[in-house]
């Protein structure tokens, strides 16, 4: 079976600028996105443009049963995943009791339970093309405590944890997994819009996804466990080490 990187939510934003970077390193691509989201489009200018095998599915992957019909697929196909880069999420921002249950119940799925059980899917794969690698995309809202960001941070939160333990058991078997965490990015109109009228050093920690794509394969390919991508980010990780519980209440809760 031949090799390929299997990437969620590669249509735009982050997950189209890892799909560039993958194909740049001349890596067969299964992708996936929402149906409409242009897939076909971005496949054939890889094809063309890259000289690689590229499949893609358009489907929502909010269900197991989804999940399970993306794997059947790509094994009829004869593909056989080597890397998985889970990176298809839902944002939120808004109070809790403000939120409508049906979308936070989603975002956990697309959030969570869909890179667990992918993960899970294609578990033999991983270890057939060893070695191989997870990259499971968080945020560093996974570290801090915001409000409005109650439901989407708990679940970059799973993420690294379960990235971190996964890492330990899958190394004995040649499988890599790496957790990035990226801060702030253009990733849409409305988030660029948003991000310009930040001032000081929380507008100079905004990255454009391609420079977040690029440090995150670079550090994937070493194998690297946790990726904090931008030196602005790093500053706030270190800071987070450093200060008292009281003065990071008070600036947290000033992030809304």
């Amino acid at each position: 079976m031949e090799a390929y990187t299997l990437i969620t939510g590669a249509s735009q934003g982050f997950g189209r600028s890892l799909t560039l970077e993958c194909a740049k390193k001349s890596m067969n691509l299964v992708l996936v996105a929402l149906p409409n989201s242009g897939l076909e489009e971005l496949s054939d200018f890889l094809i063309s443009h890259y000289n690689i095998q590229v499949m893609f599915f358009e489907m929502d992957l909010s269900t197991e049963a989804n999940c399970i019909k993306l794997y059947n697929e790509i094994k009829s196909k004869g593909a056989s995943i080597k890397y998985l880069i889970n990176n298809a999420g839902m944002l939120s921002n808004g109070l809790f009791e403000d939120m409508n249950k049906d979308y936070f119940l989603s975002q956990i799925n697309v959030n969570v339970v869909t890179p667990t059980l992918l993960t899970k899917l294609f578990m033999n794969d991983f270890k057939e093309n060893s070695p191989s690698g997870i990259l499971n995309v968080s945020s560093m809202a996974s570290f801090f405590h915001l409000p409005k960001k109650q439901v989407y941070g708990g679940t970059k939160a799973y993420l690294l944890s379960f990235s971190k333990s996964l890492r330990k058991e899958l190394k004995q078997h040649g499988i890599s997994v790496s957790i990035v965490c990226p801060g702030g990015m253009n990733t849409t109109t409305k988030l660029c819009l948003q991000n310009r009228r930040l001032k000081g050093i929380s507008k100079q920690s905004i990255l454009d996804p391609e420079q977040a794509a690029k440090i995150t394969l670079n550090n994937f390919n070493k194998g690297k466990e946790v990726i904090i991508p931008g030196k602005i980010n790093k500053i706030f990780m270190f800071l987070d080490s450093i200060l008292p519980a009281g003065i990071k209440n008070r600036l947290t809760n000033n992030a809304v």
